[in-house]
C-alpha cells in the first residue's frame, strides 16, 4: 500500500523525538510534516538539539519546523501528538475537528469517556468508542490516547491475570527514569545521588488509568475495573526504563508458576496480526533471580515489550513481582504508533 503521511506535533521534544526515530523507515507510514512552537517554527530541524542514538534520521534533517497548527499539516492525515499537556487540550482537538487522526501521548483526553486509552496489547476493542467521538463532538477525525508511560508496562501484565484470575487489589512501587521528566530533566544537583518520592500528578494515573483501560465496553462508555490500586512513584537516578514493584490480591488464588505461565503465553491481536511494531511476546518472563534489570532488559522487543520476574508469594497479598518497561519507546511514542497501526488494520484509516 502507498505509505500514509504523517506528522508530529511536538518533534523537538525528548517523546517527539522518538517518534521521529520510530517512524523514519516505518513501512506503512512517512513522515510528511514536523511541528514545533513558535520559538523553533521556521527553522530546519538539524539546528535543534537531538538528544537520542543513533544520530538524527538523514530523510528529517532539512525538514523545516512548522508552527502546530492544522493548516500547516494539509498534508498530512495521521498527527502523532507530543504536545505539552498545557497546550494539548486545544490543538489536539483542532486537528481532530479538522479532520486529522490524532494519537497522543499527552494526558489531557486520557479519562474523557468518548477517547480511548489504549494498548494494543490490552483493549483493541476500545477502539469503538472513536465512532462515539465523532458523533457526540461532531470531529470527522478523532483522537486516541496512550497511557501514561509507568501505567503502560503495569497494565499490561496486569491484563493477563486479571483475565486469568480476577484482581481485587493492586500495591505498586515505582522507579522512573529521568527520561520521563523530558529533556532536559531533573536538575543534576536533585537527582545525582539520590531518589525522589514525588513526582507530580503520577500516582493519581497510576491508580486511575489502568482501571479505564481493563475495563468493559459497554455500548458508549467503559465501565472501569472494579479492583483498587495504590501507587507510590519515585524519581531515580537511571536513564531509561521504568521499574515497578507490585503485589496483587487475586479473586481466584494463584500459584506463581500458574501466574508464570499465563503471563509467558499471553498473546493478543498485535501479535495475530503481524503488526510491524508489535513485540512478540508482548510480556518477557524472566526466572533468574535477579531480573529483570533496567540496563540488560529495557530494549526487550525492541523497546515494546514489558520484562517480568521475581514472581513470588506474597505474605499479605496473594503474588508479588517486578516488571520493566522502555518509558519512552514503548511507555510514550511507540505505544502512539502501535495503535495507530492497529487502527489502519481495523479500517477506522483508509
Amino acid at each position: 500500500m502507498d505509505k500514509i503521511k504523517v506528522g508530529i506535533l511536538g518533534a523537538t521534544g525528548a517523546v517527539g523525538q522518538r517518534f521521529v526515530q520510530m517512524l523514519a523507515d516505518h513501512p506503512w507510514f512517512e513522515i510528511a510534516a514536523l511541528g514545533a512552537s513558535d520559538r523553533s517554527a521556521g527553522v530546519k530541524y538539524k539546528d535543534r538539539r537531538w538528544v537520542l542514538q543513533p544520530d538524527m534520521p538523514a530523510a528529517v534533517r532539512d525538514m523545516e519546523l512548522r508552527l502546530g497548527e492544522p493548516e500547516n499539516f494539509t498534508d498530512c492525515r495521521i498527527i502523532f501528538s507530543a504536545t505539552p499537556n498545557d497546550v494539548a487540550k486545544r490543538v489536539e482537538g483542532e486537528f481532530a475537528a479538522a479532520g486529522f487522526y490524532v494519537f497522543t501521548n499527552a494526558s489531557p483526553y486520557r479519562m474523557e469517556p468518548d477517547v480511548p486509552l489504549m494498548i494494543t496489547d490490552v483493549n483493541p476493542d476500545h477502539a469503538a468508542l472513536i465512532r462515539v467521538q465523532q458523533a457526540r463532538r461532531g470531529w470527522p477525525g478523532f483522537i486516541v490516547a496512550n497511557a501514561n508511560c509507568t501505567a503502560t508496562h503495569l497494565t499490561s501484565v496486569l491484563k493477563p491475570l486479571h483475565d486469568a484470575f480476577g484482581l481485587e487489589k493492586v500495591f505498586v512501587v515505582s522507579m522512573q527514569a529521568v527520561s520521563g521528566a523530558g529533556y532536559p530533566g531533573v536538575p543534576t544537583l536533585d537527582i545525582a545521588d539520590n531518589v525522589i518520592p514525588f513526582i507530580n500528578n503520577e500516582e493519581p494515573k497510576l491508580e486511575e488509568e489502568p482501571r479505564k483501560m481493563l475495563g468493559r465496553l459497554a455500548g458508549d462508555r467503559i465501565e472501569y475495573a472494579d479492583f483498587a490500586i495504590s501507587a507510590h512513584c519515585n524519581r531515580v537516578p537511571t536513564l531509561d526504563g521504568h521499574m515497578e514493584c507490585v503485589s496483587v490480591a487475586l479473586r481466584r488464588k494463584a500459584t506463581p508458576e500458574e501466574a508464570a505461565e499465563v503471563l509467558r503465553s499471553y498473546r493478543s491481536l498485535p501479535q495475530e496480526l503481524g503488526l510491524p511494531s508489535a513485540p512478540d511476546p508482548c510480556i518477557v518472563v524472566r526466572d533468574e533471580p535477579d531480573r529483570p534489570q533496567v540496563r540488560l532488559d529495557r530494549m526487550a522487543g525492541n523497546g515494546m515489550a514489558t520484562v517480568v520476574g521475581r514472581i513470588r508469594r506474597d505474605p499479605i497479598l496473594d503474588l508479588k513481582f517486578v516488571l520493566l518497561g522502555h518509558n519512552t519507546v514503548r511507555g510514550a511514542a511507540g505505544g502512539s504508533v502501535l495503535n495507530a497501526e492497529l487502527l489502519v488494520k481495523q479500517g477506522y484509516i483508509a
